[in-house]
């Protein structure tokens, strides 16, 4: 498994990112808006630049968020932000 720390040196700003959030499948959208939500603390990210698939029973779905990154910072609280989701279940 790579640490953020071992990214570090293969990253160079600005850069296009994908965080990956899986979580609850729902119908009403409420874990994307929340993933939404957490990633938009950070950087601004409209609902063009997400992604949702779900499971194949439904029961789960990721949520992939695309953003372009300006520094390392912003890379460590978005994914800070992400892990404070209370049903976040994996996060890539």
């Amino acid at each position: 498994m790579h640490s953020l720390s071992a990214q570090k040196d293969l990253l160079t700003f600005p850069c296009h990112y994908t965080f990956k959030a899986f979580g609850p499948g729902d119908q009403d959208g409420t874990f994307s808006t929340t993933v939404q939500a957490a990633v938009s603390r950070v950087v601004p990210v409209s609902r063009h630049a997400m992604r949702s698939r779900a499971s194949a029973r439904g029961t789960y779905q990721c949520v992939s968020v695309l953003v372009t990154l300006h520094s390392w910072a912003q890379l460590e609280a978005i994914y800070r932000e992400l892990r404070a989701i209370d049903n976040l279940k994996y996060l890539l």
